[in-house]
């Protein structure tokens, strides 16, 4: 509230705040689609933020642990299970890459991969539009132009440091960032004269267990495209958070889908994951490809912790075919 009072937006507009872990940005602009669609406003803005540089998730743990009656949830009948939800995120991804036979070359190949796609977008002036500079902060710092496969295979493993796979280099990075959706009605729109950049069509969030969380995506997006009646193969671009490149690769080739329609400008490895952010800032990006690239729809899907994978389908409605 005092953020939202600092910029000017008058006291008269209301405020909530949500939390999702890694789907929190894309739950806020759910939360203002819905609440549109059901009458409740006209008008909202979904927004996230995250400054992993100054709030680092080991450190609120260490001083701010949860509240939690440890005794009832160390010996409830699924205690195994509720217990796994305080597994750390790297391990999780280990425990994907074990299950799944992913082995190291597979996951720094997809690494590369990120931080090079991302390096050819950067280049070619593709996140211009879709960045607002802060102070002299103009675009994203992240990005390795130079990352190849060679120099990933140097990194220790991290989280398993004799069997492990997931390194520093094939996992999202620590980064801060913040991203903002407007939102509102299409007869405000029309009233208002803006122009619609893209519709929000459907929304899922799918559970899946708590010690292998990075696979939600396997889940969430056939459950979104089911309520949207499409298709894997309807869709012409796809966000998929890199919050591990084991878990994301595991998703897309789980789920058959066409490499070249999945992040074409680069992922969380290389863009980061500033947890309450990244839902919002994949929106920003997939709306941008499809308008440059004339796509119709697009998917945005990530892991969450805890064991839970999110996504959403959204439309540009200029370049449909018919009905």
């Amino acid at each position: 509230r005092m953020a939202a009072l600092s910029v000017n937006i008058p006291h008269t507009t209301s405020l909530s705040t949500t939390n999702r872990q890694c789907s929190s940005g894309l739950q806020a602009v759910a939360n203002i689609a819905h609440a549109i669609r059901c009458g409740s406003i006209d008008i909202g803005i979904g927004a996230g933020v995250e400054s992993m540089s100054t709030n680092p998730m080991h450190e609120l743990y260490q001083k701010f642990p949860p509240e939690v009656d440890w005794d009832t949830m160390q010996h409830c009948h699924n205690s195994q299970e509720v217990m796994d939800c305080l597994i750390p995120m790297g391990v999780t991804s280990e425990n994907v890459a074990k299950k799944y036979n992913l082995d190291r070359l597979t996951l720094d190949t997809f690494a590369a991969k990120s931080h090079q796609k991302a390096a050819r977008a950067q280049s070619a002036g593709k996140f211009t539009s879709e960045i607002i500079p802060v102070g002299t902060i103009t675009q994203d710092d992240g990005i390795r132009p130079t990352t190849t496969v060679e120099k990933l295979a140097k990194l220790q493993p991290v989280f398993d440091k004799q069997n492990g796979s997931t390194t520093a280099g094939n996992s999202s990075q620590l980064t801060d960032g913040a991203a903002a959706i407007l939102l509102m009605s299409r007869e405000e729109a029309n009233k208002r004269n803006i122009p619609i950049l893209g519709v929000w069509k459907s929304f899922a969030v799918e559970g899946v267990p708590p010690k292998i969380m990075g696979v939600g995506p396997v889940y969430a997006i056939p459950s979104a495209l089911q309520k949207a009646n499409l298709r894997t193969e309807d869709v012409d671009v796809y966000e998929i958070n890199e919050a591990f490149a084991s878990q994301a690769y595991y998703s897309i080739h789980t789920l058959k889908l066409d490499e070249t329609k999945v992040n074409p400008n680069g992922g969380g490895i290389a863009l980061g994951h500033p947890l309450g952010c990244t839902g919002a800032r994949m929106i920003v990006t997939l709306l941008n490809e499809m308008r440059r690239e004339r796509k119709r729809l697009g998917v945005v899907s990530m892991c969450i912790g805890t064991g839970m994978g999110a996504a959403a389908v959204l439309e540009v409605e200029d370049v449909r075919s018919a009905l």
